[in-house]
């Protein structure tokens, strides 16, 4: 049997072309056993040395078995199969789809993965954000084609979490999306249920007989589908708390039931005195039913959906500015800061990983305060100079 070479030796010859080609031993086939041969072309003997020396010193970093193997898109859909798909919530497994065969794939798809350079990503990038809104089968056509900076800052987390991977595992040497610029995110004016009009729209919601669900989304904060998803048994009412540990999505035309967004999010609050004795008015009416919250068609548990046409309908109603739901998540937080709540409190109540991220997204209520207390240690100073 001859004896391998060993991995990474060389060899350079002059072609009858005039070029000077250097081949080397990149490594081993897995299967077959046979030599992986590969090469290098320059003008000059000396040049051709010197990539000669850079390839042999990139392919002893360099999987060769498998390299080459992969385009973007396998590499894409392969990453996501294995990596993520397993450790993500079913709400995010439609985003990631999205992003994979709905830009990412279409986009770069086609490119070697070991080919990939950092100005094809920027390339992709700045045609996302141009012309990448894809334009759904029976929809009126899109007369604005841009996507926003959050999606494609969105394709980007995902583009480079994949490529870290095929980093990990040797099938490229980089990372080519780490030097990518990304769109500034928009800073949009947040909305929230004027004071004014909270009492008129708690007189709405009980008229259509959701006053329960209503109150305690505006004195907990609670995310649409963590307020759906609870069940009479989450209520402890002599300790007057709430444990939220799970959510509802739509999902594909179903209601899916999945842990909440982080590790932070699943949490236990504390409740007024008036919020625990309305949930136990309104389980009285169902005292069967397991959930807070059913549905009145079904019994089930209450579709996302239908719930937000419900608060829509209410702000119609008492003829407030249209907010979304989530603002009312907002409203909580904003009068809790106005009301003196400390932001670690608060933060831990809207299951934020962090009091920092709490202070950043609600910076218009924080300056109020900052500016009270300045107030106030700036009157404590001018009594002392009396």
């Amino acid at each position: 049997m001859p004896k391998r070479r060993a991995n990474g030796e060389g060899n350079i010859r002059k072609r009858k072309d005039g070029r000077w080609e250097g081949r080397y031993t990149a490594g081993y086939d897995p299967e077959t056993g046979k030599r992986i041969i590969k090469n290098v072309l320059g003008k000059t003997q000396a040049e051709v040395k010197e990539k000669l020396k850079a390839a042999i010193s990139e392919s002893q970093r360099l999987d060769v078995s498998k390299a080459g193997t992969y385009t973007v898109a396998s590499w894409v859909r392969t990453w996501y199969e294995v990596y993520a798909e397993p450790r993500i919530r079913p709400n995010t497994k439609l985003y990631y789809t999205n992003y994979i065969e709905n830009h990412i794939v279409p986009g770069i798809g086609d490119v070697p993965l070991d080919k990939l350079t950092t100005i094809q990503i920027q390339r992709f990038y700045n045609n996302l954000q141009k012309t990448g809104r894809v334009q759904r089968k029976n929809f009126p056509e899109l007369r604005d084609k841009s996507l926003s900076p959050r999606v494609v800052r969105g394709v980007h987390t995902l583009l480079h979490n994949c490529l870290e991977q095929a980093v990990a595992e040797r099938l490229i040497l980089t990372n080519p999306a780490q030097g990518c610029k990304l769109p500034q995110l928009e800073k949009k004016e947040m909305k929230i249920l004027p004071q004014e009009k909270i009492g008129l729209y708690l007189a709405e919601a009980e008229k259509r007989g959701l006053l329960a669900a209503f109150y305690l989304e505006l004195t907990t904060g609670l995310r649409r589908g963590e307020l759906l998803a609870l069940q009479w048994t989450d209520l402890d009412t002599e300790s007057k708390t709430l444990s939220i540990t799970k959510q509802v999505n739509r999902i594909n035309g179903e209601l899916v039931v999945s842990p909440p967004k982080t590790r932070n999010s699943v949490r236990t609050l504390a409740l007024p005195q008036q919020a625990v004795d309305l949930l136990i008015a309104e389980h009285k009416k169902h005292p069967r039913n397991p959930y807070l919250f059913p549905s009145p068609k079904t019994g089930t548990m209450y579709d996302p959906d239908a719930f937000r046409r419900t608060h829509d309908k209410i702000l119609k109603a008492i003829g407030a500015e249209h907010i979304r739901f989530h603002d009312l998540r907002h409203t909580f937080a904003t009068l809790s800061l106005k009301s003196g709540v400390d932001v670690k409190t608060l933060s831990g109540a809207l299951g934020h990983y962090s009091a920092g991220f709490t202070l950043n997204t609600y910076t218009h209520a924080t300056a109020q305060m900052k500016q009270d207390a300045a107030d106030t240690i700036g009157g404590v100073i001018s009594q002392q100079m009396r």
